[in-house]
């Protein structure tokens, strides 16, 4: 049996079906760009590792963070105060929902020492889809408490 088709039957069966198809097998196949800007990482800076622990410790425990990297021995030279300083502390790498961010802000100045405390993030443009999809399983998109 030949089944003919004109232009217009093959743009729509390319439209419907063929393109759908690929796109579909392309995300599956690609490293988690799909998920772009959904997750990000925050990073602080602390004194010690003893309080980056606490507060690593309290941002898992309160659903704001999947995880938190404690990287010990980091210098940091910076102006406070018109002098400029150089100290030893630690970095917090923390993986969470870029949605979740403002309040993983407000608890890290709610927990941490310094007057004037590092939070920033950056979005994740790409990553492993299946760690991409636990940090989605493990920080809501909202707190359970609101």
């Amino acid at each position: 049996m030949l089944i003919s088709f004109n232009k217009k039957s093959l743009l729509t069966l390319y439209i419907t079906i063929i393109r759908p198809y690929f796109v579909a097998t392309q995300t599956l196949n690609m490293s988690g760009s799909v998920h772009a800007d959904i997750y990000s990482v925050a990073y602080v800076t602390v004194p010690s590792i003893d309080v980056g622990k606490t507060i690593g410790h309290g941002l898992v425990k309160n659903k704001l963070a999947a995880c938190v990297n404690i990287i010990p021995q980091v210098t940091s030279i910076y102006e406070w105060k018109n002098e400029i300083n150089e100290d030893n502390e630690a970095l917090l790498m923390i993986k969470t929902r870029t949605s979740q961010v403002d309040k993983l802000t407000e608890f890290v100045r709610s927990n941490h020492p310094y007057e004037v405390c590092e939070v920033i993030s950056l979005p994740i443009k790409n990553g492993n889809p299946p760690y991409l999809k636990w940090i989605g399983e493990t920080v809501p998109e909202t707190d359970k408490k609101d």
